[in-house]
């Protein structure tokens, strides 16, 4: 029988970045810790970082008494940048007064021990600190997962809700996705709208006509012109939505609900269900009115073909100031590649994918 030989794999060992601008402080720490740890030092805050920028330790013992940049400067700077906020820092100082030590933690350290070092208590205090460290990693890595399974639940919900707004309407599948995209892309380029609220516009314009739900087959499905009754009660669809959206408090569906209550008010007026002029209509609504005008006009529909572009673009131009807002048209006008390109992406969904269920997972 031959000889089975069996690879362990071996953890490395953690690395530790010692800070003194004193080399023998730093000479009696490596002593202290170098048999179970990987050790590296600088002499400046500065050095420190240049060090910490080409490779991130898992821990920092850091001195506060340094020329030029001290250790609360380090440390203040590590904890404002998401690459290093999360290093353990444990200050190493002969500043030991109650004040001192209140200031280091203020600015992020984990731990503080005094000169002169005692080497069981250092071999303590960074053993521990590398363990809730590692416990922190694995925290934050499921989180992370909980949170990515929580947004595809999300999005599997605004994919249906949007679904049901049309599902006896001519619209498709992709016609909610590339409008909220479409929006999207506008908000981005809104130089004051905040990442993050972009991306809750994206999720929730998809739900702008989930109204609709509520607006009798004879009324949705008419093929000619509605009566007067009837498209009072096609309107009705904006106060619908809302009505429904607005049961849950989060931030979305908060922001889904005023979207759907008012994509359909017009800068002069004119528009409904509440007749809101210029500013007074929310800025999310503005944005998707744009988007959700220019993808109705850019796709085929049973009773319609499909505009150009450039009509697309120059009637929305030509309605600045009527039916759109001025300045988010102007802006609409100026990005009109990025529209396009995202344009082409959901034709080329819509041409390989019948199944458009992909777009929330």
């Amino acid at each position: 029988m031959e000889n089975e030989t069996t690879t362990i794999e071996t953890k490395p060992k953690p690395t530790i970045l010692i800070v003194d601008d004193t080399p023998l402080n730093i000479d009696i720490l490596k002593g202290v810790l170098s048999k179970q740890y990987r050790i590296r030092a600088a002499t400046s805050g500065q050095l420190a970082l240049k060090s910490i920028n080409k490779e991130v330790p898992d821990l920092i013992l850091l001195d506060i008494m340094m020329p030029e940049m001290d250790g609360y400067d380090v440390c203040r700077y590590l904890k404002s940048q998401a690459e290093t906020a999360n290093i353990p820092v444990i200050f190493v100082t002969a500043k030991n007064d109650t004040e001192d030590e209140e200031k280091g933690f203020s600015v992020g350290a984990v731990d503080y021990i005094s000169k002169p070092i005692k080497p069981a208590l250092v071999k303590a205090r960074v053993k521990t600190h590398l363990q809730l460290a590692d416990q922190h990693r694995s925290c934050m890595s499921t989180v992370a997962q909980r949170t990515r399974n929580l947004k595809a639940s999300q999005r599997a919900a605004i994919y249906m809700l949007g679904e049901a707004g049309h599902y006896n309407d001519t619209e498709t599948g992709v016609h909610i996705w590339r409008m909220a995209d479409y929006a999207s892309t506008l908000a981005k380029a809104l130089a004051w709208w905040p990442i993050e609220r972009t991306n809750l516009l994206e999720l929730a314009a998809p739900m702008h006509d989930t109204g609709k739900i509520g607006i009798p087959d004879n009324i949705l499905k008419a093929p000619r012109k509605l009566t007067p009754e009837e498209w009072e009660i096609m309107k009705t669809h904006t106060t619908i939505g809302h009505s429904i959206l607005k049961k849950c408090q989060s931030e979305l569906f908060q922001m889904a609900a005023e979207v759907a209550l008012y994509h359909h008010e017009r800068w002069d007026g004119s528009g409904y269900p509440e007749g809101l002029s210029g500013k007074d209509i929310p800025e999310t609504a503005r944005i998707v009115a744009i988007a959700d005008v220019f993808d109705a006009l850019t796709m085929n529909r049973p009773y319609k073909k499909a505009w150009l572009v450039d009509k697309a673009i120059k009637l929305i131009s030509e309605k600045a100031g009527s039916h759109f807002d001025p300045e988010v048209v102007e802006k609409f006008v100026q990005i009109q590649d990025k529209i396009l390109e995202v344009k082409s992406k959901w034709d080329d969904y819509e041409k390989n994918d019948e199944d458009n269920s992909h777009v929330f997972n």
